[in-house]
């Protein structure tokens, strides 16, 4: 993703220099002094438009500011900097600000404790006051007691001994096992609608393929030694059975495709041979072999031999070795069924930002980026911040997992904890230590009574084959991501990729590691995704990825950019190091699925 260069020429960047539209991290581009004054000045720039825009929330201590540090210190004294817009943090936690106070909510009924896993997540970052949220910053946090004055079970139970966030690996495998928790359901699909479906069981040949001797060129189908007779006009087309077997000496002209005569010697091509029409004999201008350019019966599959085994992605090439083994419709997995609901009374749906309303970025992209991981989605519902409607929302769904954006922490509209403690939810991932996107949550709702309806959905937009889904004894899922955007993409790869990929019976995204050119910065304790894109070695050079800026949690321009993030386990990478990479849904390796973007 490179364009003109647009910084001025100076030390630093001597002219000509190497293309930088801008998005690349310090040190990233070819040539670019790694490190250089100008670099950091970006960077620290970027810092600083960052945490005014996601409200200073840390783990710590706010970041003083330039020239103000902890010890005295300078600009390149702060260790626990936030390089590229990235989130601010400490390595060492403090009390009393905020981080273990208990969530709080303005709705006016009362929330029972809600269950949750040994390891789950229930402290939170600090709000900086002063600060000003940034877009879909719907992690705000406050600290004190509840409204009533007393200390709630969930309070007394976090005060003393907050339990820890779940590291990003572990946060994966928690959703990984979640979504492949319960037994598959199988439907049975026409062809023309299963795209994009996952095999529910192997596709066994229903007949030998071919199912006959068939001939693989246009050319002429011989018995015996030659020259062969042959009548003038006659010929055999595909589709077309031969009337009689063929005798020796004798040929007829046949089509590919066709299906070749009995004791058919074999075919010569039309370019390799002779007919003199005179004499009505044909000669064969190379030598000929016994059973050339003829596809014998069973030559690509028996019947009942195995195609494809379960737990394929149906691509078009599936769907056409299925048609050509007999098949009319496949046992597939029904897609799972996500609803998106969209919090904030601060998100405008169309026009330019005002009045401190800032536009949905979440809304628009989650539907698209949810089909490309092959479920089928619901159009995005907007609540606003109003606990009632999110309870009756999640009550009403008839979806498999329910997507929240935004109200994670314990601001005082942040109302998803009170409402799932209120549903009796059960939390498997309460928090995970990456950045950005910290106070994301995995959640399972208790089954609600029969007949629940789907309030707000579109009749016939649920796919009818869903119906003959298996009934689970549990509810749907629910993952909470922040309201930042790539705070929520963090979300979306953490715990919604590995979900729905077990839901679906998918198979896992391969993990694989590229080298990173450039340093790219780690946090103190927590995982860092980093938005990349790949490059390909030159003059004999490796393939390598590059890390992209506007990496903020606030920030969407780099993720744009990008065609896959970067794994940056705590105290950060080196250039010419290599990290984990986990492809983008649109990346090349993209399994075919409907209204998939590739």
């Amino acid at each position: 993703m490179t364009g003109p260069d647009r910084s001025a020429p100076g030390p630093d960047r001597p002219a000509p220099g190497p293309v930088d539209d801008g998005l690349f991290a310090p040190g990233a581009v070819p040539g670019e002094a790694a490190g250089s004054a100008r670099a950091r000045a970006e960077e620290e720039l970027a810092i600083e438009q960052a945490l005014a825009l996601v409200g200073g929330s840390t783990l710590g201590p706010s970041r003083p500011p330039r020239g103000q540090r902890p010890g005295g210190g300078g600009d390149g004294d702060d260790p626990s900097g936030t390089p590229d817009g990235g989130e601010a943090w400490s390595s060492t936690p403090r009390t009393g600000d905020g981080r273990n106070a208990d969530r709080t909510s303005t709705s006016p009924t009362s929330t029972p404790p809600m269950s949750s896993t040994p390891n789950a997540r229930t402290d939170v970052g600090a709000h900086t006051p002063g600060n000003r949220p940034g877009p879909h910053s719907r992690g705000r946090v406050q600290s004190g007691s509840t409204s009533s004055g007393s200390t709630s079970p969930r309070a007394s139970r976090t005060a003393n001994k907050p339990a820890p966030s779940l590291s990003w690996s572990r946060a994966r495998a928690v959703a990984a096992r979640a979504g492949r928790g319960g037994p598959l359901a199988a439907v049975r699909l026409p062809l023309d609608r299963a795209l994009g479906h996952v095999l529910a069981e192997p596709l066994g040949a229903l007949t030998d393929l071919p199912s006959f001797d068939t001939s693989a060129m246009d050319g002429w189908a011989v018995a015996g030694p030659g020259p062969w007779a042959f009548e003038a006009g006659a010929g055999i087309l595909a589709g077309h059975a031969p009337a009689t077997a063929l005798p020796d000496g004798a040929a007829v002209r046949i089509a590919t495709g066709a299906r070749v005569p009995p004791d058919t010697t074999a075919v010569i091509r039309s370019e390799h041979a002779y007919a003199d029409e005179a004499k009505g004999l044909l000669h064969a201008e190379r030598s000929v072999a016994t059973g050339q350019d003829i596809r014998p019966r069973g030559q690509e599959c028996r019947s009942g031999e195995l195609l494809v085994p379960a737990g394929t992605v149906v691509t078009p090439a599936v769907l056409g070795l299925a048609a050509a083994a007999g098949y009319d419709a496949l046992p597939a997995v029904p897609r799972p069924r996500v609803d998106i609901l969209v919090l904030g009374d601060e998100l405008l749906a169309a026009g330019l930002p005002h009045d401190g309303l800032i536009r949905d970025a979440l809304g628009p992209m989650l539907g698209p980026w949810l089909r490309a991981l092959g479920a089928e989605v619901a159009g995005p519902r907007r609540l606003g911040d109003d606990a009632r409607a999110l309870r009756d929302a999640l009550a009403a769904s008839d979806a498999d997992l329910i997507v929240t954006t935004g109200g994670t922490a314990s601001g005082p509209v942040d109302h998803v904890h009170p409402v799932l403690a209120e549903l009796g939810a059960e939390l498997l991932v309460d928090g995970v230590a990456v950045r950005p996107g910290h106070p994301m949550l995995l959640a399972r709702l208790p089954s609600g009574p029969s007949g629940t309806h789907t309030a707000g959905r579109p009749e016939g937009q649920r796919d009818a084959t869903a119906e003959q889904r298996k009934e689970s004894p549990d509810g749907p899922y629910l993952v909470g991501l922040p309201g930042n955007p790539l705070a929520a993409v963090s979300g979306l790869v953490t715990l919604v990729e590995p979900l729905i990929a077990g839901l679906a019976g998918r198979p896992a995204q391969d993990a694989y590691r590229a080298l990173v050119h450039a340093e790219v910065h780690g946090h103190p304790h927590d995982t860092r995704l980093v938005p990349v894109v790949h490059r390909a070695g030159r003059a004999g050079g490796r393939d390598h990825v590059a890390p992209l800026r506007y990496n903020g949690p606030a920030m969407l321009r780099g993720i744009a950019a990008a065609d896959g993030l970067a794994v940056v386990e705590p105290g950060g990478v080196r250039s010419g190091t290599e990290v984990e990479i986990l492809d983008l849904p649109w990346a090349p390796a993209t399994p075919w699925t409907e209204g998939c973007f590739t």
